[in-house]
């Protein structure tokens, strides 16, 4: 039996100690909505989509990224919750939905970071992009920069509101990536997204997403609606340590969107789950190194690994690790030193590369020269 042999049979074990017959998931439900996508928010994996990446005008969406460059610059400890925030005329005259703050007032940046999530207020979001960075334009630039370092690339943002332009669109592959980046980078402040109410000069409104009242795994994310946009959401439930992101883009009424991104957020629990494979730097396997100054290095994978698999098939995974039959010394940490392929049936899951976790100096003069002799004739008897 081989090397190669040996590691594939030794993993594969570790996840089938029973055979399940195949597992069969029906196709997904049909959504009246322009574009739809269900992606799963630990292993990134889209499991529904239509038009995911048409160009659409994203309505009040487009508040997602104007909370994520705030919250992230009070994550960096850029700025505080408690400052404040003057409020222009035009902020104070914004239209559409409204936080009501008044021109010539100072407001907390917190209270504005939840006006924007809660209320959606277009007043907020115009007050927020003044404050850091002077226009509304220029934030609007600086959204645009995060929109591109997180591949968003059929998204452009001409304003912080979502208020209808030319030019302005995104689409709904690209908001379920925001929602995950709001999710994974901003633990702080996500809760704010559950939040069913936020009062503000006397005046308390509810939160929009009719789910968080529905269903009690969902915990956001953001509404939209214009007339050109239709009805938008984005919404985001955990349950049972699987966490799905549900984008439902140009429904036909408020009831409508929640209805249809509820049918999608219900067809992922239904039939997929979420599994933590590996953690970053698990040993998975260890493997004698040629000319080092210790005879094994560890291996493993640099990041952590999750799968979404329909519902009762982990068992069916199979894997296999291929390295190089000779390491030779000197190997850095993190090198790539061969690689780790998950499949079930004929259908490649994962293909990672398989790192050294530490590093393995090489050996001293004659330590290297009796190991290129051992070496050689391993080599020649391979």
């Amino acid at each position: 039996m081989s090397l190669f042999s040996k590691i594939s049979l030794c993993l594969s074990l570790a996840f089938a100690s029973v055979t399940h017959a195949a597992v069969i998931v029906p196709s997904a439900p049909q959504l009246d909505a322009t574009a739809y996508v269900l992606m799963d928010a630990d292993s990134g994996k889209i499991l529904v989509e239509k038009n995911a990446d048409q160009k659409l005008p994203p309505a009040s969406l487009t508040k997602m990224m104007t909370s994520y460059v705030a919250a992230h610059e009070l994550e960096l400890g850029n700025v505080a919750e408690d400052v404040l925030v003057p409020i222009s005329v035009k902020a104070w005259r914004k239209k559409g939905s409204r936080m009501f703050v008044r021109e010539g007032t100072q407001v907390p940046l917190i209270d504005l970071l939840r006006g924007i999530i809660i209320q959606s207020g277009n007043d907020a979001s115009v007050a927020v992009a003044e404050y850091f960075s002077g226009s509304e334009e220029a934030y609007a630039g600086w959204m645009n920069q995060y929109a591109e370092r997180f591949g968003m690339v059929n998204t452009q943002f001409k304003n912080a509101t979502g208020w209808p332009a030319e030019g302005h669109f995104s689409s709904a592959r690209d908001m379920a990536t925001l929602s995950l980046r709001i999710i994974k980078d901003h633990p702080t402040y996500y809760p704010l997204y559950a939040e069913k109410y936020f009062e503000y000069n006397n005046i308390r409104q509810p939160n929009r997403n009719k789910l968080l009242w529905r269903d009690p795994s969902v915990d956001g994310l953001k509404t939209g609606h214009t007339d050109e946009a239709g009805y938008c959401l984005a919404a985001s439930a955990l349950k049972d340590g699987t966490r799905f992101i549900a984008v439902v883009m140009g429904t036909r009424s408020e009831e409508a969107r929640a209805r249809e991104t509820q049918k999608l957020l219900a067809y992922g629990f239904r039939y997929f789950e979420t599994h933590k494979l590996y953690s970053a730097a698990e040993q998975l396997q260890s493997q004698k190194v040629w000319l080092g100054e210790q005879e094994e290095v560890k291996l493993g994978v640099a990041d952590e690994l999750f799968l979404t698999l329909p519902r009762g098939a982990k068992g069916e995974l199979q894997v296999d690790i291929l390295t190089d039959e000779f390491i030779e010394a000197p190997i850095k940490q993190g090198q790539a030193v061969g690689t780790i392929t998950i499949s079930m049936g004929d259908e490649v899951q994962s293909e990672l590369p398989l790192v050294a976790l530490e590093a393995v100096e090489e050996a001293g003069f004659f330590g290297k020269l009796i190991g290129k002799i051992k070496l050689f004739f391993a080599k020649l008897f391979a």
